[in-house]
């Protein structure tokens, strides 16, 4: 049997993170990883999909060229090129993760890792071996895996993909109905519409990104409406079917049944947690429906045993997986931190972008809070108007008593960026006013920020305030 001090299973976001934190402050790591190294997000999730978003945006910033006074021939894609490019980001970025973490003196182990009812870590290597450690910590950090549907030939294995299986396109589908109008439905759909397929989404709950503000889901709504997406919201499919030309889906609508045909069905309605066949049960850690049930340390019900991440199921977010491992690295060696979820903003790569952070507006009329809503419209922004994109607003949700700001959204052009300085805001405990203090560059996308923050009292300076 062989002996190490702290084993983590896993070598995605959580995990490698959690690998270089612990290294830093003095602890002999060994990081157990069955597959890549970066996990989903960097090999199945958050990089590849944002290359290719990314690579979308190109293609429909040249085919607007001409607005701006540049004469180009039509363009067109290259999706061999295209994915040469997704998997050399890819390369790159795992190849980072290795590097980081040799430069770390990190041990890695490559195979499937499970515990044993000793708390010992039995690994299958790729090589074969079958290997015992001993491990005086552990950090459990497996991830998530996509949810499967339970609707009659959603299991088909011709014609039904899952959202992952569309970052490896070869060829662009006439036609896709989409299964989900989350994230990772509609980043899917951005780039499939702009690659001229005919996307249908499909999403059971009252709007699309049921999670964000119905305001600025209404405002997505109408952009991908644009782009030639239908929209089926408050909807359900309850059952697919094979045709001639692809597939039918029997979608049940607000409004009544309604038959869908699609050359293919794509499912993308959320990731679980990835917690079977480690042996949590033989070892005595609790679950709750599939989650690691942990502590504010990160610390399972078993002393010295750790989990962070996806499997733990609370925020599943890769950069809220990094945070996480983190604080489980520095309680597994010794050092006393807490895990805070205060301000966690959410970010949507869509066009336009969404960036959010705090609660909706919507949460807050359900909770019967007294709130006041500044808002600000990008229409009137120098910077988007000089880049040609003045869709969306900024949007304050702030306590009527005590001026505490209790959720920023922002839609619009680079969103996803902006949205840190929000994040920030609600971390230091802000008021607007500490925002509406601070000097923004002009002409700037930021300054949307700033002016939003003074339209909670009506002060605009570059639009009429409707409070007026």
């Amino acid at each position: 049997m062989e002996e190490r001090e702290l084993v983590i299973i896993g070598g995605g976001p959580a995990g490698y993170v959690a690998a270089i934190r612990a290294a830093q402050l003095g602890g002999k790591v060994t990081v157990i990883e069955e597959d890549a190294l970066g996990g989903t997000c960097l090999n199945r999730g958050c990089i590849p999909s944002k290359a290719l978003l990314h690579t979308v945006e190109l293609y429909h910033a040249i085919k607007s060229a001409g607005q701006y006074g540049i004469m180009v021939g039509e363009p067109s894609i290259d999706l061999a090129k295209m994915q040469a490019y997704k998997n050399k980001v890819i390369a790159t970025l795992v190849g980072g993760v290795g590097g980081l973490l040799s430069g770390n003196k990190v041990e890695v182990i490559r195979g499937k890792a499970r515990l044993n009812a000793s708390r010992q870590v039995e690994v299958a290597t790729r090589e074969g071996q079958k290997l015992t450690i001993q491990a005086k910590k552990i950090i459990i950090a497996t991830g998530a895996k996509p949810i499967k549907l339970p609707i009659p030939g959603a299991d088909s294995p011709k014609g039904v993909i899952g959202a992952e299986t569309i970052l490896n396109i070869t060829s662009v589908p006439r036609s896709l109905l989409m299964i989900g109008g989350g994230v990772v439905g509609l980043e899917m759909t951005t780039v499939l519409a702009r690659l001229g397929c005919k996307v249908t989404v499909v999403e059971m709950l009252p709007h699309i990104l049921p999670a964000e503000d119905s305001e600025l889901a209404a405002v997505l709504h109408k952009a991908l409406q644009d782009e030639g997406v239908q929209i089926y919201a408050n909807a359900r499919v309850t059952r697919i079917e094979d045709t001639s030309a692809g597939k039918l889906a029997i979608v049940m609508a607000s409004d009544g049944e309604k038959k869908i045909e699609a050359e293919q069905v794509a499912i993308a309605v959320g990731y679980r947690p990835n917690t079977e066949g480690l042996g949590l049960e033989e070892a005595g850690i609790i679950l709750n429906r599939g989650r690691i049930q942990v502590n504010e340390h990160m610390e399972t019900n078993v002393p010295g045993i750790y989990a962070a991440g996806d499997c733990v199921g609370r925020i599943m977010l890769a950069y809220v997986a990094m945070a996480e491992g983190e604080v489980a690295a520095e309680n597994a060696v010794g050092k006393q931190s807490t895990m805070s979820y205060a301000a966690v903003p959410r970010c949507v790569y869509t066009q336009p972008e969404l960036g959010a952070v705090g609660i909706t507006e919507d949460e807050a009329r359900a909770k019967n809070l007294q709130i006041k809503i500044g808002k600000f419209p990008f229409v009137a922004n120098g910077m988007a108007t000089i880049l040609g994109e003045r869709r969306g607003l900024v949007k304050f949700i702030v306590d009527a008593q005590y001026n505490a700001i209790l959720g920023v959204h922002i839609i619009g052009p680079h969103a996803t960026e902006l949205i840190a300085e929000a994040t920030l805001a609600m971390k230091m405990d802000f008021t607007p006013q500490e925002i509406i203090a601070t000097i923004h560059s002009h002409p700037s996308l930021s300054e949307a920020v700033r002016e939003a923050a003074l339209d909670v009292s009506g002060e605009t300076i570059h639009f009429i305030s409707r409070k007026k």
